[in-house]
């Protein structure tokens, strides 16, 4: 799954989607897409990721406490 890094300005490509998901994990594992070499692997903050098209994460993937925020909201 192709990322785009807000700091860089350039696609990230995350190796690990599972923690793309995980709401615990505040990191990824992901590659630079920027120039012709093959970039070395490092870890992108997820809250400086979007999609391509500029759309923010979801919620749920950034937010360990977005299911109580949901349960909460609709008492």
């Amino acid at each position: 799954m192709f990322l785009l890094s807000l700091p860089h300005g350039s696609l990230v490509e995350v190796l690990q989607p599972a923690q793309l998901f995980n709401p615990f994990c505040p990191q990824v594992e992901g590659r630079l897409h920027a120039g012709e070499e093959l970039q070395d692997p490092e870890a992108f903050v997820k809250q400086d990721l979007r999609f391509p098209s500029g759309e923010t994460l979801p919620r749920c993937w950034l937010d360990p406490t977005y299911i109580h925020a949901v349960l909460n909201s609709s008492r």
